[in-house]
């Protein structure tokens, strides 16, 4: 018999940093704006409802693959999350939605990725943070490359980023994708881009051509609007950029106190 008194909206906080909202009656109910841009990406990835590969590096609360589970039906989905713990206490608080093919496993995510079968994977998220931090290991030109031969032919990747102005770990991100991939689009909140506070942003690319018509019109009616910068503007705001290798990468810089605060 079912727990009446457990309650069926989740937030999870990882050191205080906000990590996961999970609403379990509608999984569609995505808390956290840039969830919301991640899971427009899953809308134009493909015709709509039709069923995709996806490979999710960093899996919190599982938010995301519960998402592309209900209006993805049939997908296939290997969720990546190195915290055991974390994978043990969410599948025990909040079970995944019936018969939905999602597998998760307690694995480096970049060891995991250079592992994965070649051209295996429809659509490759990242939203991998250690901390409040991205981990340097993937923010490489040769990470990007793992990524890139994880993809099928037109499959699409997706990285969640934080920075400020001037943006230097986010101009360096930008780089390295244009070394590996042919067309990029990068999701953000205008407050964020004219530099007036630390924000995220997501990071689309694929060596097919984005449909970028399509997530700006979804980008623009949300809540808290965003603009999808590309072709001129996005080469203007990379231009001078020089992408990290991995003996010279670093992890994203430390948001200030209170940026991801909950409360």
């Amino acid at each position: 018999m079912p727990d009446v008194d457990r309650p069926r909206a989740w937030l999870l906080t990882v050191d205080g940093a906000p990590q996961s909202y999970v609403d379990l009656d509608d999984p569609t109910d995505l808390e956290f704006e840039y969830l919301r841009r991640l899971a427009h990406v899953v809308d134009v990835a493909a015709d709509p409802g039709a069923p995709v590969d996806i490979l999710h590096l960093g899996g919190g609360a599982f938010t995301l693959p519960r998402y592309a589970a209900v209006t993805r039906p049939a997908s296939r989905q290997t969720v990546i999350e190195a915290d055991s713990g974390l994978i043990a206490l969410v599948e025990e608080c909040l079970p995944l939605p019936s018969g939905a093919d999602i597998r998760v496993h307690a694995a480096d995510a970049r060891h995991w990725l250079e592992r994965t079968e070649p051209a295996s994977v429809d659509l490759l998220i990242a939203d991998v943070f250690t901390g409040s931090r991205v981990p340097a290991q993937l923010t490489s030109v040769e990470y990007a490359r793992a990524a890139a031969r994880a993809l099928r032919p037109g499959g699409v990747y997706a990285a969640n980023l934080a920075d400020t102005a001037p943006f230097p770990f986010l101009r360096s991100q930008l780089a390295a994708a244009s070394e590996v991939f042919r067309h990029l689009c990068l999701i953000a909140e205008p407050s964020v881009l004219r530099g007036r506070r630390f924000g995220n942003t997501v990071l689309v690319a694929s060596d097919a051509e984005l449909p970028v018509a399509a997530l700006a019109r979804r980008t623009a009616a949300d809540t808290f609007p965003a603009r999808v910068e590309h072709g001129a503007s996005l080469g203007r705001l990379a231009a001078g950029a020089r992408p990290v290798h991995d003996g010279a990468a670093e992890d994203s810089p430390e948001p200030p106190d209170g940026a991801f605060s909950v409360g």
